[in-house]
């Protein structure tokens, strides 16, 4: 399984590649804003996109929802550091397959990207 990780802060793009990495996970590429995660999942063609909901052009909501017409197939979770419920209330569930507290990403991260291969 090929991901890739969008998010504007280098140090946890990093951080996360690691950790994926360590686990057994090909990162196939990284995107440090919206336009830049399109582009990236147009190439490379990855199974699963993380993306982080706040990022400089288009946030990872319209991401997602531009990535989920175009491929709809794709594997999307949204990472924030923000509660979804409080954040998002409104937030249509269909645009991602799973929400992931970043706060939570050394417990919540492995154990939803398997589930998400268990669905294929």
């Amino acid at each position: 399984m090929r991901i890739l990780i969008a998010d504007d802060n280098a140090l946890v793009r990093t951080s996360i590649a690691e950790f994926l990495g360590d686990n057994g996970w090909e990162v196939c590429g990284e995107a440090s804003n919206g336009t830049e995660a399109i582009q990236q999942v147009r190439t490379l063609r990855p199974d699963v996109v993380l993306l982080d909901i706040s990022m400089p052009g288009s946030n990872g909501l319209e991401v997602a929802a531009s990535l989920r017409r175009e491929l709809p197939t794709l594997k999307i979770v949204i990472i924030s550091q923000n509660d979804f419920d409080q954040l998002l209330p409104d937030t249509p569930r269909e645009l991602a397959d799973a929400f992931v507290d970043k706060l939570r990403l050394g417990t919540d991260l492995l154990p939803v990207i398997s589930k998400l291969l268990v669905k294929e």
